[in-house]
């Protein structure tokens, strides 16, 4: 957020926190990029704020109390608040239970596809309307076609992110399969590694599609720990993901940090991929 944004959205965060009971004496930054997330103190509370046009956290909030009850390892909302949405300022505040890191080197691949594996058997139980996973790809499509939102693609590179999008859409659906509700990112940033064992976090991006979409999300030696995968979908669906991140970051509007540097990277890796 921008340094003004970022200030009313902590003011928003603090203002929810004690409308709840909560104390709350000092706010601490922990993630900043279209969504603020914030520790508060004494409360010790995760706050997730964003801005009131962009938010799906009621949905967020609701799935993510729903598949903790079936088991699922995912990090819950507070339970002195439960699932509430509070607006202020222009801004949507949730409440979450604060998990203290525990693994500074990350999850272990087997315990990471394990976790996934749980989170996929509980996912399936549920029918909850989201997009499918394609409906992503034709964002980064669209993205990828404008190029007044991608101003800094080169021509080469824009030919290599629409074909590699196209195609690799065409292959993944037309390969066929099961399909079910999935985390839609659940890569390593979006799991904690918690004194409870793995928890997966941000469940805005939930989609419906085929279980290798998500397992491409994760490091490669995941999907050897993960049962009955089709390894050749999982290295396609990858090469799918890499190439509508990389769309993202060729965004104008896009503030992760070092962005182009990283997309050029990423355009070789997907040079390489297509070549084999």
């Amino acid at each position: 957020m921008e340094a003004a944004e970022g200030r009313r959205a902590v003011a928003a965060a603090r203002a929810a926190a004690v409308s709840c009971g909560l104390t709350v004496e000092d706010a601490a930054v922990l993630h900043d990029s279209n969504k603020l997330t914030l520790r508060l103190l004494p409360c010790d509370v995760l706050a997730r704020v964003a801005p009131e046009a962009q938010q799906v956290a009621r949905f967020e909030a609701d799935l993510a109390e729903r598949l903790a009850a079936s088991g699922c390892p995912v990090a819950v909302p507070d339970p002195r608040v439960g699932p509430r949405v509070l607006g202020r300022d222009g801004f949507v505040v949730t409440l979450w239970t604060y998990y203290a890191p525990v693994a500074p080197d990350g999850v272990a691949p087997a315990d990471y596809a394990h976790a996934l594996e749980r989170l996929h058997l509980g996912m399936r139980t549920l029918d909850v309307p989201v997009p499918h996973f394609t409906d992503r790809v034709a964002q980064a499509q669209r993205l990828v076609a404008d190029r007044d939102r991608t101003p800094a693609l080169a021509d080469a590179d824009r030919a290599l992110l629409a074909g590699t999008l196209r195609d690799l859409r065409r292959t993944i659906v037309e390969h066929g399969g099961a399909e079910q509700l999935l985390h839609g990112e659940p890569h390593p940033g979006n799991l904690l590694a918690t004194g409870g064992g793995p928890l997966f976090v941000d469940l805005e991006t939930c989609c419906r599609g085929p279980v290798a979409f998500d397992v491409a999300h994760a490091p490669e030696e995941v999907a050897a720990h993960y049962g009955g995968l089709d390894q050749g979908l999982v290295r396609a669906c990858r090469t799918l993901v890499l190439a509508m991140v990389t769309a993202w970051r060729w965004d104008r509007d896009d503030r992760f940090p070092d962005g182009h540097r990283l997309a050029g990277e990423w355009l070789e890796r997907i040079r390489e991929a297509r070549s084999d």
